[in-house]
């Protein structure tokens, strides 16, 4: 009987000491994922939060998603013919390029596809992001503001003063221009006034089933 690919070993004698461990236990949850789950599909994603993160986990219990870390998922997978748990898996592998992540499920295609597609809105732009347009604040009361923001607002450049307990510009201020590049204090402004300017989006990539193999997304 022809030994079983799951039984194969991964050397990580590359791998430094400290956190050795921890990442094998990703192999390990990786191969235990490939036995538990038909489906595995890679996607792409551009300004993930840690809370859209959550949620996304939450409402695909008790499918698995693996971010970050690709080398070591793809170490799991298998990253050649030779090396592969299971056929096919090491196109999979080939595919974690960059920002990317791993999803094991036993929804259809179908579903997962739809889900996917309907994930693209509007986010709030990180520091680094390019500003989407030009956003200014006029002199006057921000109103939104409770007093006891007012100090803050001013650490993050805002040229403010308390005006009778309420939150007062004194003067006009442009909070960034269109095309530039977001500073860290520009991109906590924005979020304070609830203005997004990044896109959130997730998209596939590749997937692989336990009975059709491996295929590619356009």
């Amino acid at each position: 009987m022809p030994k079983s690919k799951r039984d194969k070993k991964i050397s990580l004698t590359k791998t430094a000491k400290k956190g050795v461990a921890l990442k094998q236990r990703i192999i390990e949850d990786i191969r235990s994922c490939v036995d538990e789950f038909d489906n595995i599909y890679v996607f792409s994603f551009n300004n993930i939060r840690n809370n859209t993160f959550k949620e996304i986990r939450n409402t695909w219990k008790p499918s698995r998603f693996f971010f970050g870390k690709n080398r070591v998922i793809g170490v799991g997978l298998g990253r050649t013919v030779e090396e592969e748990v299971q056929d096919g898996l090491h196109k999979v592998s080939e595919c974690l390029k960059g920002e990317r992540a791993l999803l094991f499920t036993n929804k259809t295609e179908e579903e997962v596809i739809a889900y996917f597609e309907s994930q693209n809105f509007e986010e709030f732009a990180r520091s680094g992001n390019v500003a989407q347009r030009t956003v200014s604040l006029e002199e006057g009361p921000l109103e939104n503001f409770s007093h006891a923001m007012e100090p803050y607002l001013r650490k993050l450049g805002l040229p403010t003063k308390l005006d009778k307990g309420i939150v007062t510009m004194i003067k006009p201020y442009e909070v960034c221009t269109e095309g530039s590049i977001l500073t860290p204090e520009q991109a906590k402004i924005l979020e304070l006034l609830d203005i997004r300017m990044a896109a959130f989006e997730m998209k596939l990539k590749c997937s692989w089933n336990k009975n059709t193999g491996f295929k590619k997304y356009l």
